[in-house]
């Protein structure tokens, strides 16, 4: 496999330093991305560079994550209107495991391959550097004019003295440069990948290495992802899209990848899976033929879901998000779990009932008259459940005055209750 070959037919290359193929054709080369740690969970914005590391290693050569734990520490001013908060050092080292874990699920860290990845923390070199000791023996290295030529300096700048650069964000670029310097000098560490925002920050770190070593690195950076209508790509209106499954549930990370549009499906389905040319093409030519069945959203959702959370997760978010359809949905309502459960019917009117009143059993027709208001009357209740028009857990009711106890509750607490094709309520036993 030809790791540049992938990058370009993928779409994922936007710049790429000359002499970065023969040497990617050369030899096994370990290469590097660097990762905020500024949360203790990746969201889908780092996905990009991540898939970047998973092909490098199909591809035989050596991924290095390195957490910015000292970069991270002071901001990097790229693409950025403000600096950013700050975080201590505990707080760095817990985020930076839980980074690793989910790494995992992309990279092999753990066998005994000449290519394994590792991950590296740049607070762990930085931190015994004196101010003085970094200025001396690095900073010497590049001029104030080199960088101040790069475009994330120059924006910042221009934006005048209210909204200017700190001198600790202006010298970010130093030290991530030197960041490259150092895996160059002690992992052998030949080429730095990144977004295209990153240019600046990694082509500062191969002039490092050819002025302190004399020796030749390499950059290859993607394009910043956006959406096909120019929007910011990985954001909703509840914010960013997580990897963790405790701040973005499977349900709505696999919800959000089958919501994307045709145009960026296309897009997103060779940047996010490793999928074969070959698979995307036939999936291409379903979606062509048939777009209403949407085989590239549901396969783009099912893969990158599965692969960052489990086949088990993905298929039970498949599960609930067929529920509203699926023949089976009152098996289903009994085994998702709660939180996916509030997220499906989400917007839906929910009543507060006694659990004294669901023990003692009550019909139908006066739960969902008087305790949760469905129906404005029972004579309209009973009607429609005679024309077969209720359900009570997505089971139809025959009888409106069938008695509703503790063994109706869905997980304990819940009741789902659904008059004609789209009117539901939800009823909370407390």
């Amino acid at each position: 496999m030809n790791f540049v070959e992938e990058l370009k037919w993928r779409g994922m290359i936007n710049n790429i330093m000359p002499g970065t193929e023969e040497q990617l054709n050369k030899e096994m080369t370990s290469a590097y991305v660097g990762i905020d740690p500024t949360a203790d969970s990746l969201h889908i914005g780092h996905l990009v560079s991540i898939m970047m590391l998973k092909h490098l290693q199909r591809a035989g050569h050596r991924p290095i994550a390195l957490v910015g734990g000292a970069t991270g520490m002071i901001g990097d001013p790229s693409m950025k209107s403000q600096e950013r908060v700050l975080i201590d050092e505990v707080t760095l080292r817990h985020n930076q495991e839980c980074i690793r874990r989910q790494l995992a699920r992309f990279l092999d860290f753990d066998s005994d391959a000449p290519n394994h990845a590792i991950l590296v923390n740049n607070y762990d070199w930085m931190k015994e550097f004196s101010f003085l000791g970094f200025i001396r023996d690095i900073g010497k290295h590049i001029t104030v004019n080199y960088m101040m030529a790069k475009d994330s300096v120059k924006k910042r700048l221009a934006a005048g003295a209210d909204h200017g650069m700190s001198f600790t964000e202006f010298s970010y670029q130093l030290l991530q440069g030197y960041d490259f310097l150092y895996l160059y000098e002690h992992e052998g560490c030949r080429l730095q990948m990144g977004g295209s925002d990153q240019w600046g920050n990694i082509t500062t770190g191969t002039e490092l290495i050819r002025r302190i070593n004399g020796g030749e690195a390499f950059a290859i950076t993607c394009p910043l992802i956006t959406k096909a209508d120019g929007t910011k790509f990985g954001k909703t209106e509840g914010g960013n899209v997580w990897l963790d499954p405790e701040r973005t549930s499977p349900y709505k990370f696999y919800q959000f990848w089958l919501n994307v549009s045709d145009e960026d499906a296309a897009r997103y389905i060779k940047i996010f899976t490793d999928l074969t040319r070959e698979e995307i093409a036939d999936l291409e030519a379903e979606q062509a033929s048939d777009p209403g069945a949407r085989p590239l959203q549901r396969r783009l959702a099912r893969e990158i879901t599965t692969m960052v959370h489990s086949a088990a997760d993905c298929d039970m978010a498949i599960e609930a998000s067929q529920i509203l359809f699926s023949k089976n949905a009152a098996e289903t309502l009994h085994r998702i779990d709660e939180r996916t459960l509030l997220q499906v019917f989400e917007g839906v009117p929910q009543f507060e009932v006694d659990r004294a009143t669901i023990e003692a059993g009550v019909p139908a027709i006066v739960l969902l008259t008087e305790h949760a208001a469905l129906f404005p009357s029972k004579g309209e209740m009973r009607k429609m459940t005679l024309g077969g028009g209720v359900s009570i857990n997505k089971e139809k009711i025959a009888d409106p005055n069938l008695v509703v106890g503790l063994d109706h509750l869905i997980g304990d607490k819940y009741i789902l209750a659904q008059k004609g094709k789209k009117n539901y309520c939800l009823i909370h036993v407390k």
